[in-house]
């Protein structure tokens, strides 16, 4: 059984959670907003489902209820932000203000982040430059390596999404979001709490064999973009992004990234970068908007294959499950709600429903 539940009911019930273990009113709300906003997208993974997780971090000291975040190093068209071990939502909107505003006097500006956590859906910070009709660009360090190099076993890499967000002028916006790997880990996660099965193609064992039972994920592996013909892609795609959003920021990557589905106190250094690029920069940003307006239409419009009935730009799809979600409710199932609600138990809250 699924209900439905509408998003000011779960946003809510998000941020009351976070205040009730410590945080203050405004960022509460601020991360329910995005919390909520991942679940209005389609990003069933990263929404309200991570709640549970988050507040045992919290609990547990492996997240600062009241960080210090803060620029450590900046220059007019950089800066590099320690999150100091905050919430990732928090850090991460701190860091996308940041880059927007250095990009609205340089034109452009890259903020790289050390010292943060999970931050939810890659598409959440590309998107925040586009209310400044500006491109973002989103890379960032996975919280768990499920990631084995091209042709080994040892998990030293992870999913490492990127995501790049278009402004368009009367079309909506170009917001491609993406893990390096075929599945993202959340996928996994979601599945193995649903009883559901995996596809084959999303993960597979240490002889190479298909995994398709997500509650035996820790006996295996996820295939990298391109899947067992051309995964060198997904994998040299995930190092680099590794390297530009961890590395870089002097942010764990590589043997120093920390499982944090397994260990509730640690400090992860969870690594990000953001990158806001004005187009007025570039010349005209009203042409270059009716530019990317115009490509959208020719490829809506392109030829199709026999028995495609539409061609997706990247976004819409979630641009159609928010408009329907935000109308009709959040789809909560049913392992998901009995979880939230023995939360509330734990915290003196109200049940969710």
């Amino acid at each position: 059984m699924t209900l439905l539940i509408s998003a000011e009911r779960l946003r809510g019930f998000i941020a009351t959670a976070y205040c009730a273990v410590g945080i203050s009113e405004g960022d509460a709300r601020r991360i329910a907003q995005l919390q909520t906003e991942a679940d209005l997208r389609g990003a069933d993974g990263h929404g309200v489902f991570r709640l549970p997780q988050y507040i045992r971090r919290i609990k547990a000291g492996g997240v600062k209820i009241a960080p210090n975040i803060q620029i450590v190093r900046e220059t007019a068209a950089m800066a590099l932000v320690d999150g100091d071990n905050g919430m990732g939502h928090l850090v991460m909107s701190f860091a996308a203000h940041t880059a927007i505003a250095k990009a609205t006097q340089a034109g452009v500006a890259w903020v790289g982040v050390r010292m943060s956590n999970h931050a939810g859906p890659a598409s959440l910070y590309a998107s925040m430059p586009l209310e400044a009709g500006m491109i973002g660009l989103y890379l960032a360090v996975g919280n768990a390596n499920h990631l084995a190099p091209w042709g080994g076993i040892e998990l030293l890499l992870s999913t490492n999404p990127i995501a790049v967000a278009v402004p368009a002028k009367s079309e909506p916006p170009i917001v491609l979001d993406m893990a390096t790997t075929t599945a993202a880990y959340g996928k996994v996660k979601t599945a193995a709490q649903r009883g559901e099965s995996m596809p084959e193609g999303w993960m597979i064992d240490m002889q190479g064999r298909p995994l398709t039972d997500p509650k035996r994920a820790d006996e295996g592996m996820l295939l990298p973009l391109g899947g067992m013909e051309a995964g060198y892609k997904g994998y040299g795609l995930s190092l680099v992004i590794g390297l530009l959003a961890g590395t870089l920021n002097r942010a764990a990557m590589g043997r120093d990234v920390v499982d944090f589905n397994k260990n509730d106190g640690a400090v992860t250094n969870t690594g990000h970068a953001i990158v806001a690029i004005d187009p007025a920069a570039f010349g005209d940003a009203g042409h270059f908007k009716d530019e990317v307006d115009r490509l959208i239409r020719d490829l809506r419009a392109s030829r199709r294959l026999p028995g495609v009935e539409r061609v997706w730009l990247p976004g819409e799809q979630s641009q159609a499950k928010r408009i329907d979600r935000a109308k009709n409710g959040i789809p909560v199932p049913e392992a998901l709600l009995a979880g939230l609600n023995k939360l509330a138990s734990e915290l003196g809250l109200e049940r969710l429903a």
